[in-house]
């Protein structure tokens, strides 16, 4: 069963989310710029870690007055208007219904403007680089009439921000922003809202509360590093596999551990590995255990063949896994896999014999295609996440998931090339991973 329709839990996750994919834009100090009242959560998380101002654009759509989901144009606040009067004429609508209709909508958005401002004047962008954020986007209208406020009001760079739009859309809209930052453009897109697991309304006595947090923001930045979260174990470890092959790891248990993350590495990398380490110790701050092993010895690493004797690494992984379950530390904690390159199919090959007891699986950037037929035995949840810029291996983890009958989902970082060098793109990996297994700490079903 594809997880097409729950890919946030909420706006706050989502939020966290986008804030890890703008994070090259926080040494231009930009200002967030949120559209009422959904995008407000979203944009809060976002001025929140990227420790930017928080503010708001009140944009009204117009519609037609007896078909009002079809809109002929939009207001802004600050009395900006764009208004296809031609194209109203044409569907029958008189100059005098059309102006009732923005009559309203003006008064509306008066009245949002008093109560979410107050005798607050918006913030000044001129020259400066805006983010503009919702909680997604369908067809990109307001967010177009938006931009065009902005424009007028001198911002010199604007980027739009959401965590879902439909297939296409980060190009079609690409002429009226400088950059479009989409999360997810998942195919049988029909609404926003279908992709959230809540998507309740949010009141305006919340828009108000996130505004006057979001002003102190920028206060909130030190300089000094904040304490190390408590450790209960970090060692170095040895698992027997085969008579006399010992494979070298490490351990790392943060105090109160709610699960552990066994890694899979694959072609080219260790445990040693940067970006394996840098995830690791995401998990960790979120409190997760981590196992990163090397599936192979140093003599057999050399040998290029090993790395995709994809059999050899999971009956390695297999060996790993029983030693946690009989580890008197570790066997209470939910188990997950980690896999990277040739270490994903590794990874979804293990979790397809251990069945249950594996609550989750994480790839990045792996190679899911060489698990083969396992792929439709895996019951754990998947998350294969792949750089959009990884052209060949997105196709590759795509055609994969076709093949899956669990619960699983593709999740793409923007721009990211193989490695997720790109600024932002690892901490968004870590995100990512630790989202999912938190979603499934509990056995699945």
């Amino acid at each position: 069963m594809a997880d097409r329709l729950a890919l946030f839990a909420d706006r706050d996750e989502a939020g966290r989310r986008l804030a890890a994919a703008l994070e090259r834009w926080r040494a231009s100090e930009p200002i967030v710029v949120a559209l009422p009242r959904g995008g407000v959560p979203v944009a809060y998380e976002i001025a929140r870690l990227l420790q930017a101002p928080l503010d708001i654009l009140l944009v009204r759509k117009v519609g037609a007055p007896y078909q009002p989901e079809y809109g002929v144009g939009a207001i802004a606040e600050g009395g900006f208007r764009h208004i296809r009067r031609d194209e109203a004429e044409l569907t029958g609508i008189s100059a005098a219904e059309l102006d009732a209709v923005i009559d309203a909508e003006s008064a509306e958005l008066e009245r949002r403007r008093r109560r979410y401002r107050g005798d607050r004047e918006p913030l000044p962008v001129a020259g400066r680089t805006v983010i503009l954020v919702d909680d997604g986007v369908a067809t990109g209208g307001t967010a177009v009439v938006a931009a065009h406020a902005l424009r007028a009001r001198g911002a010199a760079v604007i980027v739009l921000a959401v965590p879902v739009g439909p297939p296409g859309v980060g190009q079609r809209l690409a002429r009226e922003f400088d950059r479009v930052v989409c999360l997810e453009e998942p195919h049988g897109f029909h609404g926003v809202g279908q992709f959230y697991v809540d998507f309740s309304p949010v009141p305006d006595a919340e828009v108000t509360r996130l505004l006057e947090l979001g002003r102190e923001v920028p206060a909130m930045r030190v300089s000094a590093d904040p304490p190390a979260d408590p450790v209960a174990d970090d060692r170095a470890v040895e698992v027997e596999t085969e008579p006399n092959v010992l494979l070298e790891g490490d351990l790392r248990v943060p105090a109160d551990a709610r699960g552990l993350v066994i890694f899979a590495h694959g072609a080219g990398s260790s445990r040693k590995s940067p970006r394996n380490q840098a995830v690791a110790a995401n998990l960790n701050r979120d409190g997760f255990a981590t196992v990163l092993i090397d599936l192979l010895t140093q003599v057999e690493s050399g040998d290029r063949a090993n790395v995709f004797d994809i059999g050899l690494l999971t009956q390695r992984l297999l060996s790993v896994t029983r030693w946690v379950q009989d580890d008197e530390e570790l066997r209470t904690l939910p188990i997950f896999y980690f896999g990277a390159s040739t270490g994903a199919a590794a990874a979804l090959r293990a979790a397809s014999h251990v069945g249950s007891a594996i609550h989750a699986v994480v790839s990045r950037g792996g190679r899911p295609d060489l698990a083969g037929d396992a792929l439709e035995r895996v019951i754990s949840p998947t998350l294969l996440i792949v750089g959009g810029a990884d052209w060949q291996v997105l196709g590759l983890n795509e055609q994969a998931a076709t093949l899956m009958r669990c619960r699983h989902q593709v999740a793409i970082v923007p721009d990211a090339t193989h490695l997720f060098e790109e600024p932002g793109a690892l901490d968004l990996v870590a995100q990512l991973a630790s989202e999912w297994f938190s979603r499934f700490l509990t056995v699945h079903s």
